[in-house]
Parts: structure tokens; C-alpha cells; sequence
């Protein structure tokens, strides 16, 4: 049974759990763009998943199984399209919050920083620039809305939605799943600089849940190329975003297609990521 289909994912439900399979679909500013990405659907599956097993021991999380071969039986016929994009996991109710954590200030951060000298209800250090890494490790979540935009909101103001607990349940365990995978990804050459995790409850207790640390969900800079005080060179969509900004293109309407070279471009950045994350070549 089909549950749903989301920006770059669709989901099918079976008994207790749910099968997720990643497009090649890229969306951008909350738009799904008209182009197709190659291979980025397997990436970001097989990403995560290197995520999900290497962060196990921070928090729990969703996923059940990633190899086709061990799906149910009867979803054999599919196993050319399913391979290397699809997992199943954990059918859990999941938390309306997308949880922020920010190692860097750049993105809407920087934008609001600039106004305000706040992220959030978080004062930070004044001369901050562009790109700058943070004195600590932020949490500024925002809500899921079923608009598609999702919207800052203070982490007090999140705390009387969810209850403080849970707030600072998740806030805990997003910055210390942050620092763990930072602290991997340097050696292998990349800078997180932000990242957006997702957790849900099952059983009573709350998981790690949807994508982990993709270049969809965070992002990535080369280490060895940063200075701070100016954009980054990076391994995510901000290659597309920029792409996009630069045309006359209105952010009302449906976005225009991309042209060939920055599909392949785009294509190459997360296969790019893939081999400096998961420290091996990139094979289908």
C-alpha cells in the first residue's frame, strides 16, 4: 500500500513497517525541480545507511534492513529497481520538528543572524562572518509543515509544543550526533557545516528516523578548500540553489529544467561525496 510520496522519496507501507525508496528526484527552495539527477537516489540511500550503522551506538534508529536480496519475497520483481535505493525500516510516528544542528553559521542562519545577532532565542558572538565556525555547536529546529515550508521557531517555543523533555531530549542527541559524525567526516577531508536530523517514536521510545546526514539534509564543505568570510565550494545542492539564483527564475513557479552540464555537475558533486564519506569508489 502506497503511504506517500514525499520531495525525493516514496514510501509503501507493509504489516509493521515501511519500504522507502530513494529518487533520483532534487528539489530546491521547496519547489521539486522538472530535472532528474542520476544516481542520486542510490547515493543518498547508501549514505545513510552508512550514517545509520555508524551512529547506532549514539541513538537507535529506524532502519531494518538495507540489502534487497533479504526483502519479503514478494518484492523480488522489483529488485533491479529497488537495488541500492530502497531500505526497510521501522514504521514510526514522527516528530513535526526538523532538528537543526549548526556547526558553521551560513544559510538562513547567517541571514537572521545578520538582523538580529540571534539564531532562534540563541544570542551569539558579535563579528560573526560568512561561513565562520561556530564558538559551539548550535540546535535552531524548525517545524515540519505540511505546506512544504518549513519554519524556524525557538527552541522555547518548541518546548511548549513538544514538552521540554522531549525538546531537550532531541536537542542532546542531535548535537551529539553531530559531533560524532564531524568529527569522522574531517578526517575524511569534509566540513559539516549544518545538518538537519528527524526522529520519531516507536514503542515508547524516540529513534533516529528518515535520511541521516546526505547531501540533501546538510552541508558538506571540503575541508582543504575552506576560508571563512566567503561562500564555500560543496558537495550538496547548494551547486543547484546557486544555479537556480542565477537565472531570472521567480521562486513562484515551477522551477525551469536544469541544463545538461549541471545535472552531470551535480551528479559528480554527490558522487563526490559519497567516496570522501564513505572512504570508497562510488560502484551501482
Amino acid at each position: 500500500e502506497k503511504l506517500r510520496s514525499g520531495k525525493v522519496r516514496e514510501m509503501f507501507s507493509f504489516n509493521d513497517k515501511i519500504l522507502i525508496v530513494t529518487t533520483d528526484r532534487i528539489s530546491a527552495f521547496d519547489f521539486i525541480l522538472p530535472s532528474l539527477i542520476p544516481l542520486k537516489g542510490i547515493i543518498l540511500n547508501k549514505i545513510s545507511v552508512f550514517w545509520f550503522n555508524y551512529l547506532k551506538d549514539v541513538i537507535d534508529n529506524h532502519l531494518i534492513e538495507s540489502d534487497v536480496g533479504r526483502f519479503p519475497k514478494f518484492l523480488k520483481r522489483y529488485k533491479d529497481t529497488l537495488s541500492g535505493r530502497a531500505v526497510m525500516v521501522k514504521k514510526v510516528k514522527i516528530y513535526p520538528i526538523e532538528c537543526v544542528v549548526r556547526g558553521y553559521i551560513t544559510g538562513s542562519g547567517l541571514e537572521e543572524y545578520k538582523k538580529t545577532g540571534m539564531i532562534g532565542d540563541l544570542k551569539l558572538p558579535p563579528n560573526l562572518s560568512k561561513c565562520d565556525r561556530l564558538p559551539e555547536v548550535i540546535f535552531t529546529p524548525t517545524t515540519k509543515e505540511v505546506s512544504g515550508h518549513d519554519v524556524a521557531i525557538t527552541i522555547n517555543k518548541a518546548k511548549k509544543i513538544f514538552g521540554a523533555e522531549v525538546v531537550e531530549f532531541l536537542k542532546v542527541k542531535s548535537i551529539e550526533l553531530y559531533l560524532k559524525a564531524s568529527e569522522y567526516a574531517i578526517r575524511q577531508g569534509i566540513i559539516i557545516a549544518d545538518t538537519k536530523f528527524e526522529f520519531g517514536i516507536t514503542d515508547d521510545k524516540i529513534i533516529l528516523a528518515d535520511e541521516a546526514l546526505t547531501p540533501d539534509s546538510s552541508r558538506f564543505w571540503p575541508l582543504d578548500e575552506y576560508v571563512p568570510g566567503r561562500e564555500q565550494k560543496s558537495f550538496d545542492k547548494q551547486y543547484v540553489r546557486d544555479y537556480l539564483l542565477s537565472t531570472d527564475w521567480d521562486r513562484k513557479s515551477i522551477p525551469p529544467e536544469l541544463p545538461p552540464d549541471v545535472v552531470k555537475k551535480t551528479s559528480e558533486r554527490y558522487i563526490a561525496a559519497y567516496e570522501k564519506i564513505v572512504g570508497e569508489k562510488f560502484k551501482v
